[in-house]
Parts: C-alpha cells; sequence; structure tokens
C-alpha cells in the first residue's frame, strides 16, 4: 500500500477511509467510501483491547486506504501507534476551522468524519510522529528537566525575596554572595542558640526554637528552599547527562553541527520525531520550524512576510544555535558582515541564517548513520 504521506501528490484513494475522533477514554470512528459515501460509525474504549475491536470494524468493510486520526500526540498517541505496528497508514489531521464548525456543528460523530474527508481530500497528508523510539524518551526526560529547572528558579527568586525583608541581622550575614554561595551557606542555616535543627518540625525543641521570633523562622524558611533548590539542581543535571546520551545515539550527526549541543539538539529531534523521514523536504522542515517565508503577495505587490507559527521551541533552538555561531563561527561572521554591506538588517540576517541552518539539520536527520 502506497502512503498518501510519502509525497507532496496523494496516491489515488482506492479503498475505505476510516477518521477517527479522539478522546481520553472513548475512541469514535466514522467510515467512508472512495467517492464519499458514509458507510458507518462505531465507538471503541481507549485500550489495547478497543485498538484491535476498531481495526477489525474498519476491516470489516474491505481494504483500508488510510485511518485520519485527530491528536496523534496525545489521546491518539496509542492508537495510532498500534495501527502502524499493524501496517496500516496513518495521517494527522488537524482539528476542523472554526467556521466549518459552526456552518456543521460539534460532536464526536462529525468530527470523525471530518477527519476521514480531510484525508480523501488530500488536505491530511502527514504522518504522524512514531513516539516508539529515543526521541520520545528524550521528549519524557526533557520534561523532569524543564519543571526542575523552573522549580529551581522559582525557589532561587523566593530566597532571594525573603532577604529583602528578613531580619537585619540575617541580611548582613548573606549580603554580597552569589547564588551559587547564598543556596549553599542558606543549606546550612541552623539555630545557633541551639544545636537542634530548626528544620525539624516533629521536635518539640526544634518547634518551639522556630516559633521564637522572624529570625529563627527565617533561616528555617531560607534553609527549606536552598535545599529544594539543590535537590532540584541535581535532578535537572541527571536529566539533562541522560538527555545528551539519549541524543547522541538518536542523531549523532546532528549534534556534530557547530553550535548543536545536547540540549538543541534535543528540542530539535523532538520536532522531527522519531521518524524525520515523514518530513519530505528541508522545506517542509522550514515550515515545521516556523523559519519559512511566507507569501503575502496581492495585486502589484510581491512580498513575503514572518512565518509566526510552527514549532516556537524549535525555532527559539536555532535562534541559540545562530547565536553561538555568529560568536565563534568564522564563515557564519563572514555573512553577517557581506549581508551587512548590502545593507540588511541584523534580523534579517538571522533569518536568512536560520533557513540555511535548517538546510544543514535536514541532511543530519536524514543521513544514515553507520552502526
Amino acid at each position: 500500500m502506497t502512503d498518501p504521506a510519502a509525497g507532496d501528490d496523494p496516491a489515488p484513494v482506492t479503498g475505505v477511509v476510516i477518521g477517527v475522533d479522539t478522546h481520553k477514554d472513548r475512541h469514535v470512528a466514522v467510515a467512508i467510501t472512495p467517492l464519499g459515501v458514509r458507510l458507518g460509525q462505531t465507538s471503541c474504549p481507549a485500550s489495547t483491547t478497543g485498538y484491535r475491536q476498531l481495526h477489525a470494524w474498519a476491516g470489516g468493510f474491505g481494504p483500508v486506504h488510510a485511518f485520519g486520526v485527530e491528536g496523534t500526540g496525545s489521546y491518539g498517541a496509542g492508537l495510532q501507534r498500534h495501527l502502524r505496528a499493524a501496517g496500516q497508514v496513518v495521517c494527522e489531521v488537524n482539528r476542523p476551522d472554526r467556521a466549518t464548525r459552526r456552518r456543521r456543528g460539534k460532536s464526536d460523530p462529525i468530527d470523525a468524519e471530518a477527519a476521514a474527508r480531510a484525508v480523501l481530500a488530500g488536505h491530511a497528508q502527514t504522518s504522524p510522529k512514531a513516539a516508539d523510539a529515543a526521541v520520545e524518551m528524550i521528549r519524557m526526560v526533557k520534561t523532569v528537566r524543564s519543571s526542575a529547572v523552573k522549580a529551581r528558579t522559582q525557589a532561587i527568586n523566593q530566597i532571594h525575596a525573603l532577604l529583602v525583608t528578613a531580619p537585619a541581622e540575617l541580611r548582613e550575614e548573606l549580603a554580597g554572595l552569589s547564588t551559587t554561595q547564598l543556596i549553599t551557606t542558606c543549606a546550612d542555616l541552623t539555630d545557633t542558640t541551639d544545636s537542634t535543627d530548626p528544620g525539624d518540625l516533629a521536635d518539640a525543641a526544634g518547634l518551639a526554637d522556630l516559633l521564637a521570633g522572624p529570625t529563627a523562622l527565617a533561616r528555617h524558611t531560607l534553609a527549606v528552599l536552598a535545599r529544594r533548590a539543590q535537590a532540584l539542581h541535581t535532578e535537572a543535571t541527571q536529566a539533562s547527562a541522560l538527555i545528551a546520551r539519549l541524543a547522541r545515539r538518536a542523531a549523532p550527526r546532528l549534534l556534530q553541527l557547530f553550535g548543536v549541543g545536547p540540549d538543541t539538539g534535543a528540542t530539535l529531534l523532538i520536532t522531527a520525531g522519531d521518524n524525520p523521514e515523514r518530513i519530505h523536504t528541508e522545506a517542509a522542515l522550514a515550515a515545521l520550524c516556523g523559519t519559512n517565508p511566507i507569501p503575502a503577495s496581492s495585486g502589484k505587490t510581491n512580498r513575503h512576510r514572518l512565518n509566526r507559527g510552527g514549532d516556537r521551541q524549535a525555532n527559539a533552538a536555532l535562534h541559540r544555535i545562530i547565536v553561538v555561531r555568529l560568536r565563534h563561527h568564522a564563515p557564519t561572521r563572514a555573512y553577517m558582515a557581506r549581508r551587512t554591506a548590502e545593507g540588511k538588517t541584523k534580523r534579517e540576517i538571522i533569518r536568512c541564517l536560520k533557513r540555511y541552518l535548517v538546510r544543514e539539520i535536514y541532511q543530519a536527520l536524514n543521513t544514515p548513520t553507520a552502526a
């Protein structure tokens, strides 16, 4: 069977098309013929048993051309993995636009039928991310790292905020310390009037010391926040090491590009997915990253505008790589000087560099790697 997402021109529809509207607990599917005639609908639980039921139900209408599935990156992830493992073609379908929903209404069968018709019309040709190998593992670990970094930053900000209104003797004791020194010092804060740790709330003596005055309680609060920041720093460091190891396994050629580190490389890999071959051209990858110029011509006006869509995390990763190259990469610095002499602004030059960088990344992702 030919994958309709394998090229720009969709393959002729010769079998039944199934559209699926996915939800947390149940999925609703609608089948239509190649001529658009509605054959029927079904509902199944969002479980392995339900996936088998839906697959068997679809096969009852004859050969299946493709499944159009909404939410392949969320509630439909399990279904699309099951169907791909069974050798079926799966197309990622976006939800209907607002105008269509206002005109036709909103229900699960209506959305499922709209998904099937999007595949039939050739509007939905994109293969979903496989989410079954190293890149999916990177995505999971990166979620842990991002939350740990965010919580650590919040804890450090709270320490600084508490010091603003802390008792004068405590502020003077901690004045002039860098952030790292401040966290280390605060983590070791104890009540100077007693050897009992003021952080031990279960101990009667420790609790009494905490309630003695604002200074003791401020020490306790700062110690709790500092120890939390230290634990989160350890958690983020371990996650970063794991991300780097997984990224080297998934795409070693990508990390060999100048300025591409484990973190930016992991972000770009998450955008491409475990099956980067689903992105057919470098122009498609540029559109996915929001770095392709959008035509905005009308009448005698011929121009392009900035693409503000796409994956903004990937776009930010490209920007960080370009910033590194502008500082340390001689060819990039020479390009900047040449285009500046031509009258281009720095922003325009960075946009051009992002587009060229996407070309390098596309080649690195689609170049076979020796075992």
